[in-house]
């Protein structure tokens, strides 16, 4: 099924300006090298930013190709070699052949990979859990069916690389 551009809006509403302002904060937020030293101080787990983004990706959707690693991060392939080696060498990775093509590898993570990503995502939920502590329950249960929806939102739109125009992805 083909793809067709959709029009991109001549103006953002003032409220989707407000979201963008409030993702670009928290973005920035969870990327200071600060908050990620003392996220990983707190899981115990001695990587850096670059690793622990490829561990999360692949633990949500492994074995993959270290190409389509590369293409779901945003970065090039060479960067993700060099990550998966280092990770390797720590024990937190392996490469495993690719049934759908016996030349190709895909990373996995190892028993010490799953066990890191847990603690990672443990720290930083219990790190949240304190700074929204004044939140209900029912607040926060709003806060996580909204994000959910807009990821999934998100997911459903590619942006064509020639046309740079949204699509509605198949």
């Amino acid at each position: 099924m083909s793809t067709e551009p959709l029009p991109l809006p001549a103006v953002a509403s003032p409220e989707v300006i407000e979201i963008e302002r409030a993702l670009t904060r928290i973005t920035y937020l969870s990327t200071r090298a600060r908050q990620h030293d003392r996220l990983m101080a707190m899981a115990g787990v001695p990587l850096d930013r670059a690793a622990v983004a490829l561990l999360r990706q692949v633990a949500d959707s492994e074995p993959l190709r270290p190409g389509e690693l590369a293409q779901r991060l945003g970065v090039e392939a060479s960067h993700v070699t060099r990550t998966v080696q280092q990770l390797q060498k720590a024990g937190y990775v392996t490469r495993v052949p690719d049934p759908d093509d016996g030349r190709a590898q895909r990373i996995q993570l190892t028993d010490a990979g799953r066990e890191a990503v847990d603690r990672v995502r443990d720290a930083g939920a219990r790190g949240m859990q304190l700074a929204l502590s004044d939140w209900s329950p029912k607040e926060l249960g709003q806060l996580a069916s909204l994000f959910h929806r807009m990821v999934d939102d998100f997911l459903s739109y590619t942006v064509d690389e020639e046309s740079e125009q949204p699509t509605l992805s198949a």
